[in-house]
This record gives C-alpha cells, sequence and structure tokens, in this order.
C-alpha cells in the first residue's frame, strides 16, 4: 500500500481519538475550552489526511492554504468580537456556513469527480444518495440558518401572509420540486436536476423557517444544528472520510435529542413548531419580546433598597436568568452580588431553565463567562422542590418560564409547560424593564401575586445598585479583629 495513504489513514485514526477525547471534556465546563481546541485540531488533521490522498498540485495547495488562511481569520476576528447577546445569532450562522460547507462539496463532486457506472453498482449508488441528501440537507439548513440569524438580529420580520394556509401550499410545491430533483440526480449527477435540487431546496429552507416566531427560536436552532451534522455526515460518504461521517452522525444525534428536550421544556411538539403556526409571532424580530403592558392590577414594586434589605437576612437566595440579564451585560454584576451574599452566609444557586434565553445553554455559556461556578447552575427538575425553602428569588430578565398559569390556567398558550415554580419561594422580586409580556405576549401571574414585588430598571443597573446597597448596609465585610 502506497505509505502516503498508510500514513493519511493514521492521521485519521488519531483524529477520531482527539474527537472522542473532545467530546468527553465538553461534559464540565472547567475543560470544554480545551476540549474544543482538541476537537477542532481533530476535524483540521481529518482534512489534512484527506487532502493528502488526493496527489494535488502546489497550485492547488496554496489555492487551499489561502482559504484556509482568510476563512480561520475571519473565525478568529468573529470570535473576538461578538457579544454573548449576539451568540445565538453566531451559532444560527455558524450552522449555516456548515451547510453550505456540506452542499459546496456535493454539487463539486457531482459536477467534477462523480464515479462513473451504473446504479447497480453499490459504490456509485451509495456516492449519489450521498450527494443528494448532502445537497439537499445542506442547502436547507443553509438558507433556514441564515434567516433565522435574520430574525434573531432583528432584520427580518414575519410577513403576515407566512401565517396563512398559503404558506403550507408554497411548501409543499417547493418539497416536491426537490423530491424530482432528488429522485433524478442519481442516474445524472451533473445535470440540470442538479440545479433544481439545490434551488428548490435552498427556498424550502426560506419558507419552512420564516414564519417560526421567536419563542420557538431554540427548537430552530438546535434542529438546525442536526440538519448541518445530517449534512456533513452525507458529505463524509460523498468525499471518503471517515471522521466526517463519525462526527456528522453524532452532530446530527445530538441536535435531534437536544430538539426533543426544548420542545418538551416548551410543551411543543416539532410538528407544530415547524408547521403549526409561530408562538409568539407577532414578537418575532424583536429583541426582548413585548406585548402590551396593560392589564396588571395588583403589581408592587419596590426599590434596590428594600430588595437589599430582604437579601441581607436570607439565608438561601435563588437567581432566575432570562435574556434580559443577556442584554444587559450584567452577568459579571451579578457574580459581584453573588460573592457579597455568600459572604453574608447564604446559600446561593442559579436556577436554569432549558429554553432561558434565545438557544439551548445560552444562561450556561453566559454565567461561565463570569466564572460562576457550575455546580452553582441547577437544572429545573432539580431546583423546583427547592422552591419552598427559599428565602428569595430574583427573577433577571426571564418572563414566561416562571409563569404559573403553565401550571394552573387550562386556557393558557403556556398550560403544560414545565416552568421555574419561583411562585413557590417566600419572597420574589423581579427584575424587568417594563411589564411588557414575553415572547407568548401573554400575562404573567407571577407579577401579581402577593409575595412578588417588582425592581423595574436595566437589569445591570439594579444589579450594581443592590450590590452598593449590601456594602452600606455591612454585608461581606469581615468582622473586626477582637
Amino acid at each position: 500500500m502506497n505509505p502516503t495513504v498508510v500514513l493519511s489513514y493514521a492521521i485519521d485514526l488519531v483524529a477520531v481519538l482527539l474527537l472522542a477525547l473532545g467530546l468527553k471534556g465538553l461534559s464540565k465546563v472547567r475543560s470544554a475550552r480545551s476540549a474544543n481546541g482538541l476537537a477542532a485540531l481533530a476535524m483540521g488533521l481529518a482534512v489534512l489526511g484527506l487532502l493528502m490522498q488526493q496527489q494535488l498540485s502546489l497550485e492547488a495547495w496554496l489555492w487551499i492554504a489561502g482559504g484556509t488562511a482568510i476563512g480561520g481569520l475571519a473565525g478568529w476576528l468573529l470570535a473576538q468580537r461578538v457579544p454573548m447577546t449576539a451568540m445565538p445569532e453566531t451559532v444560527a450562522l455558524f450552522n449555516g456556513c456548515g451547510g453550505m460547507a456540506s452542499l459546496l462539496v456535493a454539487v463539486a463532486v457531482a459536477l467534477f469527480q462523480s464515479t462513473t457506472g451504473t446504479l447497480s453498482d453499490t459504490a456509485v449508488l451509495v456516492e449519489r444518495l450521498s450527494i443528494v441528501i448532502s445537497v439537499f440537507v445542506g442547502a436547507i439548513t443553509f438558507s433556514g440558518s441564515i434567516v433565522a440569524m435574520g430574525k434573531l438580529q432583528g432584520w427580518i420580520s414575519t410577513p403576515g401572509w407566512t401565517q396563512s394556509p398559503v404558506r403550507h401550499g408554497v411548501n409543499i410545491t417547493l418539497a416536491v420540486a426537490a423530491l424530482v430533483g432528488a429522485v433524478a440526480l442519481p442516474a445524472d449527477p451533473a445535470g440540470p436536476v442538479l440545479w433544481l435540487l439545490v434551488a428548490a431546496s435552498t427556498v424550502l429552507g426560506i419558507g419552512v423557517t420564516l414564519p417560526i416566531g421567536g419563542a420557538d427560536m431554540p427548537v430552530v436552532i438546535s434542529l438546525l444544528n442536526s440538519y448541518s451534522g445530517v449534512a456533513a455526515a452525507a458529505a463524509g460518504f460523498v468525499v471518503g472520510s471517515q471522521l466526517l461521517i463519525v462526527a456528522g452522525a453524532m452532530v446530527g444525534a445530538a441536535g435531534l435529542i437536544l430538539t426533543q428536550v426544548m420542545c418538551t421544556a416548551m410543551n411543543r411538539s416539532l410538528v407544530s413548531v415547524l408547521f403549526g403556526g409561530a408562538l409568539g409571532a407577532s414578537a418575532a424580530g424583536h429583541v426582548g419580546g413585548g406585548g402590551d403592558e396593560a392589564g396588571y392590577t395588583r403589581i408592587t414594586s419596590c426599590s434596590a433598597e428594600e430588595c437589599a434589605m430582604a437579601l441581607e437576612t436570607a439565608e438561601r437566595v435563588v437567581f432566575v436568568p432570562g435574556y434580559g440579564l443577556a442584554v444587559a451585560q450584567a452577568q459579571h454584576t451579578l457574580r459581584e452580588l453573588s460573592k457579597l451574599l455568600e459572604a453574608n452566609g447564604a446559600e446561593v444557586s442559579y436556577a436554569i431553565h432549558p429554553v432561558a434565553g434565545r438557544m439551548p445553554g445560552h444562561m450556561n455559556v453566559l454565567l461561565a463567562e463570569a466564572d460562576v461556578p457550575y455546580e452553582q447552575l441547577i437544572e429545573m427538575d432539580a431546583i423546583n422542590p427547592e422552591f419552598p425553602r427559599t428565602d428569595v428569588v430574583i427573577v433577571l430578565g426571564a418572563n414566561d418560564v416562571v409563569n404559573p398559569d403553565a401550571k394552573s390556567d387550562p386556557t393558557s398558550p403556556l398550560f403544560g409547560m414545565p416552568v421555574l415554580e419561583v411562585d413557590q419561594a417566600r419572597q420574589v422580586f423581579v427584575v424587568k424593564r417594563s411589564l411588557g409580556a414575553g415572547y407568548a405576549g401573554i400575562k404573567n401571574a407571577l407579577f401579581e401575586l402577593p409575595q412578588t414585588a417588582m425592581v423595574f430598571g436595566d437589569a445591570k443597573a439594579v444589579l450594581a445598585g443592590l450590590v452598593s446597597e449590601l456594602r452600606e448596609l455591612g454585608v461581606g465585610k469581615k468582622p473586626a479583629a477582637v
């Protein structure tokens, strides 16, 4: 066997092992950064191993090196400059880039390197079916991810016609066109049906994603992540990369599992998310939701000073982070406040709802950036039984995920959705700019409960005020030496 081929297989084996180590390391916050580096190194080695088998010319190597340098620099600059509030949009963009990469690989092979032979040859049939899957899923992933990014960024709103039954007819027509291309492509991979499949799939991705409202974005992002994995696995079959097949399959499976978790957490089925209309569609494209502030009759508001006095004597405090915390970039101020409370002897934890923020894991990443101990981040099922013995809960920009109507009001659109049961705590402070509704567009019954007080203002400013008030009260100061 050619020594170059042997070396490329050895590189692939090392890459698979590094990828496995990287995935294992992602299970812990402390090792996630280095694990991400290992996984990136694994993919780089996989690319190198594949290129070594191609017998490329010097000119081709120069083109590849130039493209890699440009793309790497663009990625590095983006990673350095993107704010944490824009992380969901960035993830959507990365999903789209993955889909486009798989699409381009499949198109290139179809046009220039498709294996000759009849469809009775198993190798030929597998390659061409892989091209079909990679083109179809990759195109949908790319266009759908770009639309999702635009909606999250506020560049794209939800057109009124997309909420009518007309959209189903349009999408069915596009799906039929894509199916025609998919069926015809294996017989003639370089023919015009290839472009029919590309065009129909791309527009279908737009048609499916555009009607989906802001409240369903966590589900959409995780689903598109799964799509990018499926497209990558199919591209792995196209180019003969074992690592790409393995990595793509893992991403696809993990994305589907996460999508199911998101749907369960929102009490929504995947079918209703994709085809049943948009939950909170009126808020789609808005940064933090919206809604009418009227309708509340028993609201109690308080100042940061009153909230600080309650925190001073609290033995157990739970923070509930929401997207408002991310918008205000208040995670570091929150960490400063929690340190003061811990120095005062309070037990501090953070209640994390699966769909808090605008993408899966958004709050976890946000708080990890502020060096919040991972052990203090408690998932919904584990923290709910603890609320009855909690002295103070501070809700920071969260809305629908703490609405008790989800448990008690069968007429509520949220009924049946698992929520954080903060209404069971002794005292609740809700930090919000206003009484505006969340993405579901409905009132929050929590705001009118007798143990709830609203603290109106920007989350960072309110938290900074609490830190100042607690310091004036002497919280966190070491006792004088006797």
